[in-house]
């Protein structure tokens, strides 16, 4: 089947190239990145910075206004909860009851569709019994998000609509209108926007506060305003009417459109006077209540947060906001203020996830162009044929646009985890073309074939050449795509992770493989028989390229483009040379030098101050290290491998010594969930005490937000406390939320990629201003439209030379956000916050869940616990703290129902009047034009702002008398709930906790377990009767992928060794060949281990140390490393794959029956595979060392799957030897018990 593929489009080969051209347009079409140069229409892959790991859950979120978190938990959540807990498919059910809103998350199976689900909680809300719910009370379903979904925030700011600098002149009620009622149902309307929920300022109000005394004087009861108020804003219509045959509309217009309209309404008639509203309480416009605000570096803000739709591509949603934002800006209010300064107002954007999701996939674009820059300049040097090296080198972007095709077509978009699937697939995509044209390159080196140039006799050739290694390549190709078995097999947060990234490496492997056999054998035949015979046009065609050098060089300024010119001078002068090879072995070098000068440019792995020269010794020298090495191995591989023939036991221990090495290091090695991803922001998240008010809370927002502006890398901060209106943002009052966007290392283009300005013979940076700056003069900051862009110029650093990572700035963080009266906040990030709270509940990736039968029970065994956590060696003392759930202050009423029936009061009058004098009760909302506004009534502040006052409170009796509410009821003080959450019905607290820097979250857990464990033993600690706790967040996830992996990973190499099995038909063969699984296993945890210790690559190199270069610290053993150990898994066999199946071939032909012959047959199959296995694992290692170095956002998710695959690979390259001498030894064995059989027989017929 294969060959007949091979033979048909090396046949047709117009259909070949058109097939190629078609791949390329309809690759740069769907492509992710920026490569379409504005000709091909685009259609590009759905874009994001990382999966959607959120759980599939719903939100339902039911408002209560001015009730308890108490009353909430009785009479909403727990009700609500046992009605949803019957739903298909639901897992569990969380919720969170806080003052005046329940909020109830449903997490389903991850098979459950997610609109389906939707439905079913819908159809379950509208069929809920009638008394299940107090009346009035109506729970909605949150919005089709998931945690992923708050793509952008913004606030609304007064600024000059020529200068764009801030000016001022609204304040939070007038920002607050035009959010509400302008700019949020404009984004509303943009497509693939779930909500736009609104934050800050307050709602205007028409408020009227009552005067008791001039009630009493009137006789005038709160019920008589309250209905008053009702009657007083009113529209009708009264059908239509027609006059002279016109017909009129008829209103009837009585909507309260002002103060006045409110003051005029008549409560009562005493006397024949007319008795308004204005004569017994005063009317004015004010705040509404709320829950929550914004703070922009120290001053209130209003803005707002736009949640994408599920399944929606984050960036194209995000495209389309800023697309309305530019339809409504010109439509947006503006003022002229006292000065005269004209203010408009603008949408300016805090947080905005394009930045991220751009660096993120710049970072492995980068890294992609990086890796196949470096397999160019390997093939060269190993291949030694330009012509050869342009033909596998071709195949690899025409490969990686062919994956993105397929990503396109099957939903797969394109993050930092898929696409890393590409770039760990590089070398193995690599090896497709090595072997195949190695092998034609050998067949046409051979005595028989040097006179074929072109013409039938080249196809047979290449046909042939290309066939003997198909079925190998297409064993090796099965086994590393079947050996992604496991991550295709994980579930929850790791599988939604993971399984893009198995996608992407089993399409990209498989385009390489398919490309290799269709494309790869026409560009063979079209490259090495293209033969210019002219001496005239071959001088022409030189000397153009030495202009063409010259010329790029003046206009460009592109040094590299000089090798044009050096390539086109030594072509012309190639008749002067002895070796008539020695003109293209200086071609390889032009080129090599070029490709090398190119990759130092972009990579700048010692960085960009480091200088360009030092920068390409540098590539240069890494690459020429590992080269030498293998090219070592390959001169005297056939002197090494007789060595290991004939001592195979002493050589048999290497290999056995590296595999219990590293089992050894597997078994003691840290374990965690997985690397957080650098999202360019923190997010801090401090609370205050349960006590704490509204004024107290803008304080610490205000002080929060003007210390985190001062730090010179942060570049804004803006501060949340309480929540936003929507179900995704579950927070108290007393919790804060501070978003801090830090400048990233290098000023960034618009692509996410390092931008260069221009600088002096000094290293000076010049400025528009006709300044410089000097770095080394001390650190200035220095505005990017200061700068002047220039493609030869050096990047720009923004942080100072003190900061060298982002925990630096972290600690800054923490250095300045000390306030009494607020806890310490987790190390945390937007995204990842998001995920962390809505899939756990707790605001921190670490923290114990305490469950109870009432909330004093858990407080208390909270607070003890709490208390033992502190002592645990490897946690931050500081980052404990157990979520209070009590400690709230309450001020309960408590009816005095025998004084009340004495004066003929009842309950319900009581409590209504209560709830409209004391907490303000809506009466009815005005409709003025497209605003809506609410019309509250209550007491005046001072006649509410003290229990005293309280007790003062008027309420008419059954005689129409008015007396004292301290006549009928008592006020006491008490503490009560919160927040009060639960899981399926069950009371819930949590102690929230961090880790110690470079710690692993197992063997924290682990530690913490083994001393709670031991202070309950020894008395120490004692828990409640009925309290039980467990650990949760990033704990429980690796918990559960790690029992996973341990069936599905070696399920996965089972299948693997079964794959070996079809190729090589015995048990034996197939075990030597799989043998290079154990040895690679090894050696990627030997890297770790090795990563691990100090003095590994402490030393320097142009005052660069290698340990900061490669970032090496402490790898735990992740679910990402994981996946780069089980990706290593498929690439380790493919070696012994290529050199067994030669081995196994030449057996075949050679049949030796000594033992001397077998081992010539042995070396003589490995020295015809120990050139292309070299080349194969010089290429994946080498095209991993951008990855290793690659700092940008991304690179933390990246470089922990590269190191298992870059340390195995390395160690692996022993499988060369190994496989021989065991397949050596297994045919001596055979041999020798034919031999022994054979005697035994003779000696039995001699008997005889």
């Amino acid at each position: 089947m294969l060959n007949k593929i091979i033979r048909y489009f090396l046949d047709n080969r117009v259909v070949t190239i058109l097939l190629l051209i078609l791949v390329i347009v309809w690759g740069i079409s769907t492509s992710p990145f920026n490569w379409y140069g504005g000709i091909i229409p685009r259609n590009p892959i759905p874009v994001d910075a990382i999966p959607d790991i959120g759980d599939n859950q719903q939100i339902v979120a039911t408002e209560w206004m001015g009730r308890s978190p108490k009353d909430i938990q009785d009479q909403i959540t727990y009700p609500l909860t046992t009605s949803l807990l019957g739903i298909p498919g639901v897992k569990s059910i969380r919720s969170s009851s806080m003052f005046g809103m329940s909020f109830i998350y449903i997490i389903f199976d991850d098979d459950i569709e997610f609109y389906w689900s939707r439905s079913r909680i819908l159809e379950k809300l509208n069929s809920l019994p009638s008394g299940t719910l107090p009346e009035g009370v109506q729970p909605a379903l949150g919005p089709d998000a998931t945690a992923l979904g708050q793509i952008y925030w913004y606030t609304l700011e007064g600024r000059n609509p020529e200068t764009g600098k801030p000016t001022g002149g609204w304040n939070a009620e007038e920002l607050r209108t035009i959010q509400d009622f302008y700019v949020k149902y404009s984004l509303s309307a943009a497509e693939g926007v779930s909500e736009v929920a609104s934050a800050g300022g307050f709602v205007k109000e028409y408020q009227i506060e009552l005067n008791p005394d001039a009630m009493r004087a009137f006789n005038v009861s709160v019920m008589d305003i309250m209905n008053a108020v009702k009657k007083s804003n009113l529209d009708i219509g009264a059908e239509t009417m027609e006059i002279n045959k016109v017909e009129y509309l008829i209103r009837g217009l009585g909507y309260i459109k002002d103060v006045s309209d409110l003051e005029k309404a008549v409560v009562t008639v005493r006397d024949g006077v007319p008795v308004r509203i204005s004569d017994v309480a005063f009317v004015n416009i004010g705040p509404g209540t709320r829950r929550g605000g914004l703070d922009k570096e120290g001053v209130e803000a209003v803005g707002g947060v736009v949640i994408a739709r599920y399944g929606a591509n984050p960036l194209e949603v995000i495209d389309n906001v800023k697309a309305k934002i530019k339809e409504i800006e010109a439509g947006l209010p503006q003022k002229t203020l006292a000065d005269g300064t004209v203010s408009k107002v603008n949408v300016i954007p805090f947080y905005d996830r394009t930045g991220l999701i751009k660096e993120t996939i710049g970072t492995l674009e980068t890294s992609l162009s990086h890796e196949i820059l470096i397999c160019i300049i390997v093939i060269i040097v190993l291949v030694l044929n330009l012509r050869a090296s342009v033909v596998i080198a071709s195949m690899l972007p025409v490969a990686v646009l062919a994956t993105f095709i397929i990503m396109k077509y099957t939903g797969i978009e394109a993050n930092i985890v898929a696409l890393s699937g590409i770039a760990i697939a590089i070398g193995v995509m690599v090896d497709v073309g090595v072997v195949f044209v190695e092998s034609i390159i050998r067949y046409m080196e051979m005595p028989e074939n040097k006179s074929i140039k072109g013409g039938k006799a080249l196809v047979n050739l290449i046909y042939k050449a290309v066939s003997e290694v198909s079925g190998a390549i297409a064993t090796a190709m099965i086994t590393t795509i079947v050996s992604f078995l496991p991550v295709f097999a994980m579930e929850a947060q790791e599988g939604k992770m993971f399984s893009p990234l198995a996608y992407t490496k089993t399409y990209a492997l498989a385009s390489a493989f398919i490309l290799g056999l269709i494309l790869l054998p026409t560009l063979s035949y079209l490259l090495f028989s293209v033969r210019i015979n002219s001496k005239m046009i071959r001088k022409v065609a030189n000397y153009l390229l030495v202009v063409a050098g010259i010329v790029l060089l003046v206009i460009y300024g592109s040094i590299p483009a000089l090798g044009l010119t050096a390539v086109g001078v030594n072509n012309l002068f190639a008749s002067y040379w002895k070796n008539p090879k020695m003109s293209t072995y200086i071609n390889i070098g032009i080129t090599l030098l070029v490709a090398i000068y190119f990759l130092s440019e972009e990579w700048l792995p010692m960085g960009p101050q480091a200088g360009l020269s030092a920068n390409i010794l540098f590539v240069a020298a890494c690459i020429l290290i590992i080269l030498s090495l293998l090219w070592i191995l390959v001169i005297y591989y056939e002197k090494i491998l007789r060595w290991c023939l004939n001592h195979r036991w002493l050589f048999m221990i290497i290999p056995a010594a590296t595999i219990v090495f590293g089992f050894m290091i597997w078994r003691k090695i840290g374990e965690e969930f997985m690397p957080s991803l650098n999202e360019g922001s923190f997010l801090l998240m401090p609370t205050s005490m349960p006590h704490t008010g509204i004024a107290q809370n803008l304080d610490y927002i205000e002080a929060l937000d003007k210390r985190l502006a001062a730090i010179p890398e942060v570049e804004t901060a803006i501060g949340k406390w309480g929540r936003v209106n929507s179900a995704l943002d579950p927070a108290p009052a007393q919790m804060f939320e501070n978003t801090i966007n830090y400048r990233p290392e290098y000023i960034l283009n618009e692509d996410g990629q390092r931008e260069r300005f221009k600088v002096n013979g000094k290293g000076e940076y010049l400025l528009k201003d006709g300044g410089t700056y000097n770095p080394t003069d001390g650190f200035r900051l220095i505005p990017r439209d200061s700068l002047i862009p220039d493609r030869k110029g050096d990047y720009f650093r923004q942080w100072r030379p003190e900061i060298k990572n982002t925990d630096d700035i972290w600690q800054q963080i923490v250095n300045v956000t000390h306030l009494p009266g607020l806890t310490s906040a987790p190390k945390l990030q937007p995204i990842e916050a998001r995920l962390v709270m809505l899939s756990t509940g707790m605001r921190a990736p670490m923290g114990l869940k305490i469950y109870g039968p009432d909330l004093e029970t858990i407080e208390q065994s909270g607070k003890a616990i709490e208390q033992a956590l502190k002592e645990v060696p490897s946690v931050i003392p500081s980052s404990v703290f157990y979520d209070r759930a009590v400690g709230a202050p309450y001020l309960e009423i408590k009816l005095n129902r025998d004084n009340m029936a004495r004066y003929g009061v009842n309950v319900e009058d009581l409590q209504e009047i209560l709830s409209a004098a004391v907490g303000g009760m809506v009466l009815t909302t005005t409709v003025e034009g497209r605003e809506r506004f609410p019309v509250r009534l209550r007491y005046a502040r001072e006649l509410r702002d003290n229990p005293e006052a309280l007790s003062m409170l008027l309420v008419p009796t059954a005689t129409g008398a008015q007396i004292p509410l301290k006549e009928l009821a008592d006020i006491d003080y008490t503490r009560g709930a919160q927040m009060i959450q639960s899981e399926n019905t069950f009371l819930v607290g949590y102690v929230i906790f961090d880790k110690i820097s470079g710690k692993a979250e197992v063997d924290v857990v682990k530690e913490a377990t083994r001393l709670l464990e031991q202070k309950i033993k020894d008395g120490e600690l004692t828990l409640a009767k009925g309290v039980s706790y467990k650990f949760a967040g990033n704990y429980e996830q690796q918990e559960r992928a790690t029992q996973r992996l341990a069936i599905v990973v070696p399920l996965a190499l089972l299948i693997v060794l079964l794959v070996l099995y079809f190729q090589f038909k015995t048990v034996t063969a197939s075990l030597i060949h799989f043998s290079g699984v154990f040895v690679a296993f090894a050696g990627g945890f030997i890297l770790l281990w090795l990563y691990g210790q100090d003095w590994f690559m402490n030393f320097s190199v142009g005052g660069e140390n290698m340990r900061d270069l490669f970032q090496m610290h402490t790898i735990n053993l992740s679910v990402a490393v994981w996946v780069g150990f089980i990706a290593l898994f498929g690439v380790a066999t493919d070696d012994g794959v290529l050199m067994g199946t030669y081995i196994h071939q030449t057996f075949l032909r050679q049949n030796p029956r000594t033992k001397e012959a077998i081992r010539e047959a042995v070396v003589t199959a490995g020295l015809k595979r120990v050139r292309p296995a070299a080349m194969t694992t010089a290429t994946t290692l080498i095209a991993l060392l951008p990855v290793l170095t690659s700092t940008g956002k991304g690179a933390d998710i990246m470089v922990p799957m590269a190191i298992p695959t870059f340390g195995g690979m390395l160690i692996q390259s022993m499988t060369m030897f190994v496989v021989p001498v065991l397949q050596c030894w297994w045919r001596e064995s055979v041999i020798k018990k034919e031999q022994k059989k054979q005697n035994i027989e003779n000696d039995t017929s001699d008997e005889e």
